[in-house]
């Protein structure tokens, strides 16, 4: 009997395949998870000791500036006077990845889904803890790329959560699903 296989390499069939491969793809989604988070926790602490209330640093002129601000809003600073609903919406976000996770059989989507969580999580720590007050604090944003063209200061989170949503693009218009198979683009009409 031939065995069909994730696009990982794990086994679909049967019931002693599937649970380990499924164990493996969401630890390998909470390393990536816990790293990101970690990545941005830290860059965060290091920032707001180092470099808030001093002058923009130039790191490299023209590409990359370190600047740092607090953002009560949503990416590029839209809604500013929303900082409860966001807050909402990324503890949405976190409850419907670990959800999703149960079904979690694709190496790909492990590492799409821990980008996302690591991410949200990052900036929902800042949004539940940070001034001004409980569940309304601004996120530490820092990183600003080609400060010329007035591009929106960023943080480690917001670009774990824009590459993960880049690679939930892709490997969905791949055709990979999150339980490990893939749909091809051919239906039943021919």
């Amino acid at each position: 009997m031939r065995s069909v296989q994730d696009a990982g390499g794990a086994p679909l069939s049967g019931e002693a395949g599937t649970r380990p491969a499924g164990a493996r793809r969401i630890a390998l989604l909470g390393v990536v998870a816990a790293f990101v988070y970690a990545l941005d926790v830290v860059s965060k602490l290091l920032v707001v000791q180092f470099l808030e209330h001093k002058a923009p640093t130039t790191v490299i002129p023209g590409v990359l500036v370190l600047n740092v601000i607090r953002n009560p809003g949503a990416a590029f600073s839209i809604g500013t006077g929303m900082t409860i609903i966001f807050t909402v919406i990324a503890l949405g976000v976190v409850v419907a990845i670990l959800r999703t996770a149960r079904q979690l059989r694709s190496l790909p989507w492990a590492i799409t889904l821990g980008l996302l969580l690591g991410g949200a999580v990052g900036n929902l720590t800042d949004r539940i803890f940070r001034s001004p007050a409980p569940l309304q604090g601004h996120v530490v944003d820092f990183l600003q790329a080609f400060p010329v063209t007035r591009f929106p200061v960023f943080n480690l989170a917001d670009s774990a959560i824009v590459c993960g949503g880049i690679l939930a693009v892709f490997l969905a218009w791949r055709g990979y699903q999150i339980d490990g198979s893939r749909q091809t683009g051919e239906t039943a009409d021919g």
